[in-house]
C-alpha cells in the first residue's frame, strides 16, 4: 500500500543516486562514450544535493544544542499543561447547561 503523495515521491526520486549508478555501470559494460555525460550528471546531482542540505534550517546546530532546545521546548510545553489545568480548575469557563 503505497502513501505517498506525488511531492513525496519526486523529492525521493531527486535524491536517488541509484539509476544513474546503474547507467554508468551499463554505459561501462557496453564500452558506451556516454559514460562521462551519465558521470557529469552523477556529479551534478551530488552537488545540487549538497547545496540543498547545506540550505536546510538548522544545519549548522550541534546535537547538543538540538537536545538542549528540545529539553526548553518540552519544558515550555510542560508548564503550558500546567497553567491550563490551573486555568480549567478555576471553574472560570462555565458551560451552559441546556
Amino acid at each position: 500500500m503505497d502513501h505517498l503523495s506525488s511531492s513525496q515521491k519526486k523529492g525521493k526520486e531527486e535524491f536517488s543516486f541509484l539509476p544513474l549508478v546503474h547507467d554508468i555501470i551499463k554505459c561501462m559494460d557496453k564500452d558506451s562514450q556516454d559514460v562521462h555525460q551519465v558521470l557529469n550528471e552523477l556529479k551534478n546531482k551530488f552537488q545540487e544535493t549538497r547545496k540543498l542540505i547545506s540550505s536546510m534550517p538548522g544545519i549548522g546546530v550541534s546535537p547538543e544544542q538540538q537536545q538542549q532546545q528540545l529539553q526548553n521546548l518540552r519544558e515550555q510545553v510542560r508548564t503550558k499543561n500546567e497553567l491550563l489545568q490551573k486555568y480549567k480548575s478555576l471553574c472560570m469557563f462555565e458551560i451552559p447547561k441546556e
